[in-house]
């Protein structure tokens, strides 16, 4: 099915539950023969992966004591800051219309045409000048699909280190030794950019892209009670937080496709309990895990058949393989 109509959603809400329950709306809601650009603002909030431990991942505290909020997104990936400096942007289509490279070219010859040298970085990354001023993730329940991603303008790059804790580890893998000095606002390459400016240009490169004139979509159609319910989700403790187990032991490790924390409680030899945790762009895998170590023997063999009888498309064996490697060598 191709797509036939373009429509755009723009946003001046900037509580980040009622943002993600109008994204999770639009999800569930967009058609074979459309495409969704959906284009909103989050005020000092950390935002973390469907799969990461917010206790880790984010000084809480600090964030709560100046009237910040956590929310956990539908989609895996890592913990991102967000304030009215930046811009979030999320396309949504069904499967047959799905392209990535696609939608990520929308955003590339967008700050392209603002005279930005932008290009595609690493596996999820747009970066100018080697530093990353967008990361992306990816979601798809059914025959739905999102992808939906960050675009630093003027953000207050210094909160990014006062809220966010991003491991020692994963910055030696980016080759850099603060996630300030790897990050960078389009300012700093156009310094009269704004983020209305870089609006209206995703716009016209949205409808360049497949040659069709965007429709604006009307605030006032959505249903707010049910937005509202779904909101509800997304500012729940449950939701955000889940249960903060007590662990006896742990595995923890970095990959080529994200890292891994594995939390066990371990009692007369038995995974009792269990917890994963990671960055990795599949939220599907890791949710699955827990299920396959839980009332595992504990030992490396033990849990090493448990966790090849999950049944895997062939890019996650390598996923499970590193992670088996891990367990043998924390024994």
């Amino acid at each position: 099915m191709s797509i036939n109509r373009l429509k755009y959603y723009i946003t001046n809400e900037t509580n980040p539950y009622m943002n993600l329950a109008v994204e999770e709306y639009l999800l569930h809601n967009v058609t074979n023969d459309e495409c969704i650009m959906y284009l909103w603002q989050n005020e000092k909030t950390v935002v973390i992966g469907r799969n990461q431990n917010p206790w880790k991942e984010c000084r809480i505290k600090e964030l709560n004591e100046a009237g910040g909020r956590l929310v956990r997104r539908l989609s895996g990936g890592g913990a991102v800051y967000h304030d009215m400096g930046n811009l979030n942007f999320t396309f949504l289509l069904t499967k047959d219309n799905y392209n990535v490279d696609k939608q990520l070219e929308i955003i590339i010859k967008a700050i392209n045409d603002l005279g930005i040298p932008a290009v595609k970085s690493g596996r999820n990354d747009i970066a100018v000048e080697g530093r990353k001023f967008s990361g992306n993730a990816f979601y798809s329940v059914g025959n739905q699909c999102y992808h939906h991603g960050t675009v630093l303008v003027d953000a207050d790059i210094s909160s990014l280190s006062k809220y966010l804790n991003v491991s020692k580890t994963k910055l030696k893998s980016k080759g850099v030794s603060s996630v300030v000095s790897r990050v960078a606002n389009l300012m700093e390459f156009r310094q009269d950019i704004t983020v209305e400016m870089l609006k209206d240009r995703l716009i016209t490169a949205f409808g360049e892209a497949y040659n069709l004139e965007p429709t604006k979509m009307d605030m006032a159609l959505l249903p707010h009670e049910k937005i509202k319910h779904i909101s509800e989700k997304f500012s729940s403790w449950d939701w955000n937080y889940g249960r903060k187990i007590e662990f006896s032991d742990s595995f923890e490790g970095r990959f080529d496709w994200g890292d891994i924390e594995l939390q066990l409680i371990v009692e007369g030899g038995i995974i009792k309990d269990c917890r994963a945790y990671s960055d990795s762009l599949d939220t599907e895998l890791f949710g699955e895990l827990p299920k396959y170590l839980k009332r595992s023997i504990f030992t490396a063999e033990a849990m090493e058949e448990a966790l090849r009888n999950i049944k895997t498309k062939n890019y996650k064996k390598q996923i499970i393989e590193d992670i088996v490697s891990l367990i043998h060598e924390g024994f």
